[in-house]
């Protein structure tokens, strides 16, 4: 009888109800757009940063990441690459060797990077080498081929065929020469990247550096991050079982993690203060109705009516009100984001395009909508409403039959 009679009640003022109904489904609407456009964009913003060059996870000697020496080796990648390919989601393994050298061309010499990657599966984990715009990528047969970033070859002032020497210094102290031969050029749309990197194939690289097998890191992907992440556990055991250290995206790029937190919290404030100030004028609304049934509610404790009933009454007006109006907000939500997933949004201002390409960032962002990011907005509202009908509770508890009918 309490549930009937609170769906009919709150529909005793239409206007006020369906005002109260769209103010709800419309910060509903707002709260699961937004949160999934937002948290969607950091997904993407991790993706795109991470793939370029560093991959979704790394396996590295220990301290190697704060102390990167060409010793600092891994012995056998090979027997690491098979136990990784299989964890489940993992999508792509490859091993690499990480040095710096000099190049020089006649008599201009740059400092640079030097990658020895594995041309059959470095496009598997990570996306520079498919940025070549001239020439072409390093293939399995290059002996002594080397692509430079476009900033480099420019500073070196050396095109396709020119050749180029390489000083460094080998895993012995000794020092690694090498001459090769540029086939191709590529442009990350990240300045620095250009500017330093080079990368030549694994086996040149482990013979010029004197490696004898070994590699300095192992880097992983899957076909989204969250599955990397999923699989942490095991990726750990494994990198405990050679004796390495396992690096996930947040200890490769931690200042992304800081960059995500910052400006999380600040729509966390936003996002907050929407709540509560809607929260507050629906509340509003429903104590000012429940003021002015007073003497209703004392005639219907003078029938025999208990308060407590009353007060039940009342509080499930108000979850009938908050849930139909969050539900429509919700559906209306999931259908504005569910255009956009698949049109994104593009972020056009003047001075973005720079920025973006300093991150490796895309243009056009996509929302994502997962059950939390749906439901958490909408749901604290809803949580916080159904905790504040304690006080119109609170009210109808307080009074006697005689006095409310006199209103």
């Amino acid at each position: 009888m309490v549930v009937s009679l609170a769906w009919r009640n709150i529909w005793r003022q239409p206007a006020r109800t369906w005002l109260s109904l769209i103010g709800m489904a419309f910060t509903s609407m707002l709260l699961v757009f937004v949160l999934s456009f937002q948290l969607g964009s950091y997904d993407t913003m991790k993706a795109s940063m991470l793939q370029i060059s560093d991959g979704f996870g790394q396996f590295q000697p220990i301290g190697y990441k704060d102390d990167p020496e060409m010793g600092k080796l891994i012995p056998d990648p090979e027997a690491l690459i098979a136990d990784i390919r299989a964890v489940d989601g993992i999508s792509g393994v490859t091993a690499r060797g990480n040095g710096f050298g000099l190049l020089a061309n006649d008599e201009r010499t740059f400092a640079a990077a030097v990658m020895g990657i594995d041309p059959d599966n470095e496009g598997q984990v990570t996306t520079l080498t498919g940025k070549v715009t001239t020439g072409r990528t390093l293939v399995a047969e290059d002996t002594n081929a080397i692509v430079l970033g476009d900033g480099l070859a420019r500073n070196l002032k050396v095109g396709l065929g020119d050749p180029v020497t390489l000083l460094g210094s080998g895993t012995d102290g000794s020092v690694a020469a090498d001459v090769l031969t540029i086939v191709g050029i590529f442009k990350s749309g990240v300045p620095e990247l250009d500017r330093q990197i080079a990368q030549i194939p694994l086996e040149r690289f482990k013979e010029t550096f004197l490696m004898e097998g070994a590699a300095h890191i192992v880097l992983v992907r899957s076909l989204e991050l969250p599955a990397v992440e999923d699989a942490e556990q095991e990726l750990v055991a494994i990198a405990d079982k050679y004796g390495l250290t396992y690096l996930n995206w947040q200890e490769l790029r931690p200042e992304v993690q800081q960059m995500i937190n910052i400006d999380f919290s600040t729509a966390v404030m936003m996002y907050a203060t929407l709540i509560v100030v809607v929260v507050f004028i629906i509340l509003n609304t429903l104590y000012m109705s429940v003021l002015e049934r007073t003497r209703e509610f004392g005639v219907l404790m003078a029938v025999g009516m208990k308060p407590h009933q009353i007060g039940r009454m009342v509080w499930m007006e108000m979850i009938f009100l908050t849930a139909v109006g969050a539900g429509i907000g919700i559906l209306l939500g999931m259908i504005l984001t569910g255009v956009f997933e698949n049109i994104g949004i593009a972020i056009e201002m003047e001075g973005t395009e720079e920025i973006y390409a300093q991150w490796g960032l895309p243009s056009r962002f996509y929302p994502e909508m997962t059950v939390g990011r749906v439901l958490a907005g909408p749901g604290a509202m809803f949580g916080l409403i159904a905790l504040l009908g304690i006080i119109p509770y609170r009210r109808v508890m307080s009074l006697k039959p005689v006095k409310a009918m006199a209103g």
